[in-house]
């Protein structure tokens, strides 16, 4: 088999994000900013760091403000030039030129599965990343990135992994694995388990929103059950291609912030803030002068 590179990444995004209303109501949960930019960003970011030069947004109705922020804003930079704001127009031109960024629809919310499944058609018989935008991992070398490179090493599925703690492992899935004799960060995968009593769970890794497919992962969504709510998912399908093909697990080097709620949304807000170069020693100096 050839090597094969990483040149696409999907983007699934067509949820309602209700956990986040009423701020939702009208504005998708992946354009709310996350300290000065939009949490989809974040991850269009990384993609493009590990070497995507394709985006794939897989978005729904009444998301298209998630377009108009990856496009060109000819009146906005008219603005900026005619006012010399030299700086933030080059801040505002940056966004259209991360990458080519596509957008095809799930007309139904069927699950990730389905979502995944409905990039088929651009991303093509090639392996292509899968980042969930809820999952901002804050590493020193990007989490995909670090991906991509095992993915040179294998040329398999590999899914992001980081062990949690206790009884936390019930709400992820959960992988049974066994850890690489000669790359201790890859997991070999037996088999999946969702959402485990932790009890029962295999390990305490924990399968986290990101992941490298290997195009045979389309038939494979095809051809699984849909669970409740007729929903496919992306784990069953991984499940399939075990029968297939080797998968791994990648316990990546990083902080992962999850942002998919208001609570983990704050926090990942405050933590980032105290990092950014600008804003995080006036925020910093701000909340140690407070009396919480």
């Amino acid at each position: 088999m050839a090597f094969q590179k990483i040149r696409k990444a999907v983007f699934p995004a067509a949820g309602l994000g209700t956990r986040f209303l009423p701020a939702t109501k009208a504005i998708p949960k992946e354009m709310l900013c996350l300290v000065d930019k939009p949490l989809i960003q974040y991850g269009v970011e990384e993609a493009v760091a590990a070497g995507c030069t394709e985006i794939i947004i897989v978005t729904s109705r009444g998301k298209s403000t998630m377009e108009d922020h990856f496009d060109k804003s000819p009146e906005l930079e008219a603005t900026l030039a005619a006012k010399n704001k030299t700086a933030l127009l080059e801040v505002a031109r940056s966004v259209s030129k991360l990458a080519k960024v596509t957008f095809t629809r799930q007309p139904e919310p069927l699950g990730l599965g389905h979502a995944v499944l409905m990039a088929r058609e651009i991303v093509g018989d090639e392996p292509f990343a899968v980042l969930l935008p809820d999952d901002i991992v804050d590493a020193a070398t990007p989490c995909m990135k670090q991906m991509v490179e095992a993915f040179h090493e294998t040329q398999s599925t590999i899914l992001g992994s980081e062990v949690v703690e206790g009884d936390a492992i019930q709400n992820y899935g959960c992988l049974d694995c066994n850890p690489d004799p000669h790359n201790p960060r890859l997991l070999a995968v037996k088999h999946l388990v969702e959402k485990p009593r932790p009890a029962e769970a295999p390990s305490q890794n924990a399968i986290i929103g990101r992941y490298i497919l290997t195009p045979r992962i389309f038939e494979m969504i095809e051809g699984i059950t849909p669970g409740a709510g007729g929903e496919l998912q992306l784990t069953d399908a991984i499940k399939a291609l075990l029968e297939h093909e080797k998968v791994y697990g990648y316990s990546y080097e990083g902080k992962r912030h999850d942002a998919g709620d208001k609570q983990g949304f704050l926090r990942a807000t405050v933590e980032l803030g105290l990092k950014h170069p600008a804003l995080g020693p006036d925020l910093r100096a701000w909340l140690k002068a407070q009396s919480f």
